[in-house]
């Protein structure tokens, strides 16, 4: 992370799903995520793609981010989670299981030292 001038705690918006950019509702699926940052984050340039893994079985969507993607470069490792304030990552009540309809397309990708 040292080499991508991220510490613990930076945060930076992204798009949840490279596949519903600007959408007010989007619905994630368990598995694998494809996000897109909106804007610098560390040495990383806006449209760095980061890849990880969605969890829906809880009340809120957990997003884990395990590698970045700049243009024109190779894949980083990276540890990352994604993160909104006042309940914004919870899910609306017709998610089906499996899956997580929320209210937006955009959430904080925050550098953490390990996940939990």
């Amino acid at each position: 992370m040292e080499a991508l001038k991220l510490h613990v705690g930076d945060a930076s918006l992204v798009e949840l799903d490279a596949n519903q950019l600007r959408s007010k509702r989007i619905t994630l699926y368990d598995g694998p995520i494809e996000s897109v940052l909106k804007e610098e984050f560390g040495t990383l340039e806006a449209t760095t793609r980061l890849y990880g893994q969605v969890w829906t079985s809880g009340p809120q969507v957990v997003i884990r981010y395990y590698e970045a993607h700049p243009p024109d470069s190779v894949k980083l490792p990276i540890c990352a989670v994604a993160r909104l304030s006042y309940d914004q990552m919870k899910k609306r009540p017709e998610s089906q299981p499996g899956t997580a309809i929320l209210d937006g397309s955009i959430a904080a990708a925050y550098v953490v030292d390990a996940f939990r």
